[in-house]
């Protein structure tokens, strides 16, 4: 009896690993007389190499586990054993092993799904023929059953590797065409066609889909995702009815309150977000949208409300929670609560950026030594040491130190000599030194560097154009300015100037307007006025210098503005 208690314990073992194979332990019967127990010629091979694969992989030796249980799976056509040679050989990386073991596979068990997915990698990655893709393709969907529909929505992942996607989308449009009833066949062919680059064609196949199913979310949020670039009106209202029709999808939504923010409405888009939040009022990403938007509109209230209860919702994310807590604080003017809420910021790049927010608070309220303190107390790598300085010059410059901020900056400048931050700050102080012709040569050197620099761009031109010479190539560059930062208000500012100084009043004032419009600054107000005047509009140019002088009444080029024309 020895022999058959040996072998049920390796039986045991066997099925422990992989529940009841094929190993047929009852054969084994003890002879007459208790002779040894005796087993056919087919169960102790299998036995053998079930434990030869087992102990070979333990050991890490991939080569022999991979024949063992290959061997193992023909043998014994289990499609567990067929399953597990597939894995052990894309484990080994041996494609030739997983990809016989995966045909075995699906060949023993042709309804599985994920033995026609192993056996769809397998092929993509040992680079089979398209048309063999194909055929495979095609015979799973004709054995789907049930489970077409999956099968219909599993069809680009599984054409994932063809680096042809036009041959791919082909190929999913042939295997596709006995399904034209079922939407997932069209949303296959969605998927196929903008994977292959043609959004018009994937907007065709999702209009069909929702022919056939008119509410099935997948297909009209990816409708509107290809319609969100080129036509983000349509791709809103889309969004728009069905989470009217369907309020209690999540998804829908989320996706609606995006697509306001991305088309730049952004209360609409904030109130989209709050909607978000009634059903679901512990959803981070809405609070911290909803909070960043209530920011962007100067909502103060909302903005901090939506804080602290993101704080709340989502306390790992503190630091930077609180602050962005300080900045609505600062811009409530309310400096001593957005110190209070900088210094409790305690670690990583929020703690540095909380150090120079405390800087300018400081400088603000004309501590500019205690300024400079905090900003040379700051660590980090080199990138942030020079952001520091900067900063420190930046300090100085407020304090109307302009000599020390510029004797900083090119100290800086002379170790770092194509910094573009250091490039910048340097020319506008040697500008505001008279020293032009440095100024001048700080920002070429920067546009060397890096041509697209639309601030540079726009510093150079407006310094032409605030001098009044070389007033076309002012023009080119603040132009070019503003190609690449079309909404930049200051930017706006500068090319409506560049058109005063070249005498084309209405369309600097046009142009004025805009800037001022977007952005209530104080020297973009003199500007404006300062056209106004020109135009011998001169009751409309007091008004806006009067209403500018109320909301900022320490602007000093505000004020020698008007000293030269209202007085």
């Amino acid at each position: 009896m020895h022999a058959v208690r040996r072998l049920i314990v390796v039986t045991g073992f066997v099925a422990g690993v992989l529940g009841p194979v094929a190993v047929r332990a009852e054969t084994v019967q003890p002879t007459a007389g208790d002779a040894p127990a005796a087993q056919s010629a087919l169960d102790a091979k299998t036995l053998y190499q079930f434990l030869l694969a087992e102990i070979a992989g333990a050991r890490g030796q991939l080569g022999i586990s991979v024949r063992a249980y290959l061997e193992l799976a023909r043998d014994t056509r289990d499609p567990r054993i067929a399953k597990r040679a597939a894995e052990i050989a894309l484990f080994a990386r041996d494609m030739g092993a997983a990809t016989e073991a995966a045909r075995l596979w699906n060949e023993i068990e042709p309804d599985s799904a994920e033995a026609q997915r192993v056996l769809t990698g397998v092929l993509m990655r040992t680079g089979a023929r398209i048309d063999e893709l194909e055929a495979h393709l095609a015979k799973a969907l004709a054995g789907a059953g049930v489970r077409l529909p999956q099968h219909l929505l599993g069809l680009n992942g599984a054409m994932t590797r063809v680096e042809d996607k036009q041959a791919a989308r082909e190929v999913i449009d042939r295997v596709t065409e006995p399904y034209l009833t079922q939407p997932e066949a069209y949303f296959a062919r969605a998927h196929a066609a903008f994977n292959a680059n043609d959004a018009t064609g994937a907007l065709g196949h999702l209009d069909g889909a929702l022919a056939h199913r008119p509410d099935w979310e997948p297909a009209v949020m990816m409708k509107a995702q290809l319609l969100q670039h080129e036509r983000p009106d349509e791709a809103i209202a889309l969004l728009r009815a069905y989470a009217e029709a369907h309020p209690e999808s999540h998804q829908a939504k989320l996706v609606l309150a995006r697509s306001l923010a991305a088309a730049k409405r952004y209360e609409e888009a904030r109130d989209a977000f709050d909607s978000v939040l009634e059903t679901s009022p512990d959803d981070t990403d809405a609070l911290n949208s909803s909070a960043l938007l209530s920011m962007q509109i100067e909502d103060w209230p909302a903005a901090e409300r939506r804080l602290h209860e993101l704080l709340r919702a989502s306390p790992d994310n503190g630091d930077r929670v609180r602050l962005l807590l300080g900045q609505v604080a600062a811009a409530r003017d309310n400096d001593t609560l957005a110190e209070q809420y900088y210094r409790a910021v305690l670690s990583g790049d929020e703690q540095i950026q909380a150090q120079f927010l405390i800087a300018r608070l400081q400088s603000g309220r004309g501590e500019y030594d205690l300024a400079r303190q905090t900003l040379q107390a700051i660590e980090g790598d080199d990138d942030v040491l020079r952001r520091a300085r900067v900063a420190e010059a930046q300090v100085l410059r407020d304090a109307g130190r302009y000599q020390d901020a510029y004797e900083l900056l090119e100290d800086e400048l002379s170790r770092s000599e194509q910094d573009p931050d250091l490039l910048y700050e340097t020319a506008l102080l040697a500008e505001r030194l008279g020293r032009t012709d440095v100024m001048e040569g700080h920002l070429r050197t920067l546009l060397d560097v890096n041509p697209d620099n639309a601030h540079a761009l726009n510093a150079l031109g407006y310094s032409f154009a605030d001098r009044g010479v070389r007033l076309d190539e002012a023009y080119t560059l603040i132009k070019r300015a503003n190609e690449l930062s079309p909404e930049d208000p200051f930017i706006l500012d500068s090319l409506g100037w560049v058109h005063f100084r070249k005498g084309e009043h209405d369309r600097a004032l046009e142009l004025l307007q805009q800037a001022y419009g977007q952005r209530s600054d104080p020297e973009i107000a003199a500007h404006v006025g300062e056209v106004l005047w020109a135009m011998d509009r001169r009751d409309e140019a007091r008004q806006v210098w009067s209403e500018a002088s109320e909301r900022h009444p320490d602007s000093k080029e505000l004020q020698e503005v008007i000293g030269r024309y209202a007085q």
